[in-house]
């Protein structure tokens, strides 16, 4: 089928055609035919990228009469980046209609010039709830002569919050009106909204609700929490020609993670809620572009985003709702073309997969992170290819190749090519030559190089999943950075480090350590951590940010993990005391087999020595019982805000 067969008015044909339109996508195909001739209210499901701003857009213009300025057609879209896209996509295929005029209007632009706008008259309002709300508060927005609104994203406009404004939009509009709502999934919230404002809707479906793109292949690598940046960079290694986008879940970690990829050498940019509209525009404008070859975002702030050609959506965290899952993976294979959707998980997370793949009805493929061999061979590949694919300019080479001839005379052709080859090979096989195997089993363990531990300690002593690692790092001679994967329970907790480290801890069950009057016991956990989407840890105890936050809670540390120093030398042996005793620094003398006491004596706060010889409080004074540590790298731990 072609447009032509739709049955589109000419002056549109001419327009889609010169655009590079061929056969229509199965959702214009089932959409166009529908709505171009009939009045009618629709919900129409298809994933992101599969043309639907077309599906509605040409039927809508089609409708339009452009001998009245009247806005007779509002689309409601959940972000500026979309509202913009929309408005251009519009404009494009209108090119040869003459008299229409399309308006955007969203915050963060100044809301005076596009009152003008409006008074002026335009056919087609293309808006964001939050400025449409404020311009009909401001009596500026006519809805009187709507005959038709569309919901585009409807699921992630209900998403964002915007349930209040909707139902305010659209009781502004007359009741005679046709609603054609568009959504890539069908949460409860959706369907009120079509039976709210909907009368007997025509329901259109291009494959079932919720469900994934089948042109996208989803893989999953597991690592450790501490190695997830290092994976990320593996990976984006190992496809040399990447153009992604890379998923955070708070704006803090979107930019932390952007830093370290710029300060690493890649095309990298942050896209998230605390940068101002000019920023954003930048941002996008250079992703676009292809000048940035990462985009790092968070999902508010990716909503929206309709750019062509990205070959890898990357969740360096999954996402809070499984289903949001569907709409970050359909940011790539989008228009038909093949894309390939990467999940970086830790073992707990492995359930929350499962969760997806029901979701949307498709299997993950569980991936090891390559290793600094495979990376170097896909790399120099690459190069390969580019060279023999690399476009030759004769004439401006021409005066420059007698003088090269002569510098490398006593080359010969074998040699001439591997030199060009190590020239970029060399870099990769340095940084990669001995790098460590990142990949973990679904049990936690890291092909078998780490073990999971229990300890006889948890919130009701005081603890929490800084301050534990921090008793850890006292009593043992093992690093932070050694100790991760902390699961605090309420009278124990466990955690995982290195295989090299067990003897050690299993040593110090006949040290006599003891907290509180009680033994402090360590064991080998052969207990496999769980949890899925839905499941809420509330550890009772510990900082405030720990306490009824999910397991998503947690903050990260990225490339290399900690950078403290415990001071130096043997661990001395006086007697230790956290919640009493006088105030020590450790990190001198030699250890001794005293017996060491935890939480007895007088209480007064615990001092250990942490970077750059500042002082860690543990607990609280006059008898608290609590043992309250400060967060990894020495920094009180900030409560991350959602975008």
């Amino acid at each position: 089928m072609t447009f032509q067969d739709l049955g589109l008015e000419p002056m549109l044909l001419k327009a889609v055609t010169e655009m590079g339109f061929e056969s229509p996508t199965p959702i214009q195909e089932q959409t166009i035919a529908q709505l171009k001739d009939k009045s009618t209210d629709i919900v129409a499901l298809a994933q992101t990228g599969t043309g639907k701003t077309a599906a509605f857009g040409l039927p809508l213009l089609a409708k339009l009469d452009l001998t009245s300025r009247f806005t007779q057609s509002l689309i409601l879209a959940p972000t500026r980046e979309l509202c913009v896209q929309i408005s251009k996509d519009l404009i494009n295929y209108s090119k040869y209609l003459g008299g229409l005029k399309v308006t955007a209007v969203y915050g963060g632009a100044p809301i005076m010039g596009q009152i003008r706008e409006l008074k002026n008259g335009s056919q087609v309002v293309v808006a964001t709830p939050g400025r449409l709300i404020d311009l009909i508060d401001r009596k500026a927005m006519d809805l009187s002569h709507v005959d038709i609104v569309v919901l585009d994203e409807a699921d992630e406009m209900l998403n964002m919050g915007f349930k209040d404004d909707l139902d305010t939009i659209l009781g502004n509009t007359p009741p005679t009106k046709n609603t054609w709502l568009f959504s890539a999934t069908m949460p409860r919230e959706v369907e009120r909204i079509a039976s709210k404002y909907m009368e007997s809707p025509l329901e259109i479906s291009v494959g079932k609700k919720n469900q994934g793109a089948e042109n996208i292949q989803h893989i999953y690598y597991t690592v450790n929490q501490r190695d997830r940046y290092a994976a990320l960079k593996r990976i984006a290694d190992f496809y040399p020609d990447i153009f992604g986008i890379v998923f955070c879940r708070t704006k803090a970690e979107t930019q932390e993670v952007a830093d370290n990829l710029i300060k690493d050498g890649y095309n990298a940019d942050a896209l998230h809620g605390d940068l101002s509209q000019a920023q954003r525009d930048l941002v996008m404008k250079r992703f676009r572009s292809r000048t940035l070859q990462m985009l790092v975002a968070t999902d508010v702030a990716a909503r929206g985003i309709d750019v062509n050609n990205v070959t890898h959506v990357i969740n360096y965290n999954l996402p809070e709702e499984a289903e949001n899952y569907t709409h970050r993976s359909g940011r790539t294979g989008r228009a038909g073309k093949s894309g390939i959707a990467i999940a970086i998980v830790t073992p707990r997370e492995v359930n929350k997969i499962r969760d997806i793949e029901r979701i949307i009805q498709n299997t993950f493929i569980k991936a090891d992170v390559p290793d600094g061999v495979a990376v170097c061979e896909k790399q120099l590949f690459n190069l390969v290819s580019k060279l023999h694919n690399v476009e030759v300019k004769d004439d401006e080479i021409e005066k420059y190749l007698p003088k090269i001839y002569e510098e490398l005379k006593d080359l010969s052709k074998e040699e001439l090519i591997k030199r060009f080859i190590s020239e970029e090979f060399n870099r990769f096989y340095n940084y990669y030559q001995n790098s460590q195997d990142l990949n973990m089993g679904n049990d936690g363990g890291s092909n078998g190089k780490t073990t999971r531990f229990f300890v006889n300690m948890g919130v009701l002593d005081g603890f929490n999943k800084n301050s534990i690692k921090d008793f850890l790092v006292e009593i043992s001679s093992i690093q932070p950075r050694m100790i991760f994967n902390i699961d605090v329970k309420n009278s124990f907790s466990f955690f995982e480090t290195e295989n090299k480290f067990v003897d050690q801890l299993l040593a110090l069950n006949k040290a006599g350590i003891e907290f509180n009057g009680r033994g402090i016991s360590f064991e080998v956990s052969k207990a496999k951590p769980s949890g899925g989407y839905g499941e809420k840890r509330s550890y009772g105890g510990g900082s405030r940010e720990d306490r009824g936050r999910s397991s998503y809670g947690e903050k990260k540390s990225y490339g290399g993990g900690e950078r403290r120093s415990y001071g130096g030398g043997e661990r001395s042996g006086e007697k230790k005391s956290y919640g009493g005793g006088e105030r020590r620094s450790y990190g001198g003398g030699e250890k001794s087999g005293e017996r060491r006491s935890y939480g007895g004596g007088e209480k007064k706060p615990f001092v250990s020595s942490r970077e750059g010889g500042e002082r860690r409080t543990y607990g609280k004074p006059s008898g608290e019982k609590s043992f309250g540590g400060s967060s990894e790298g020495g920094e009180r731990r900030k409560r991350f805000s959602k975008d």
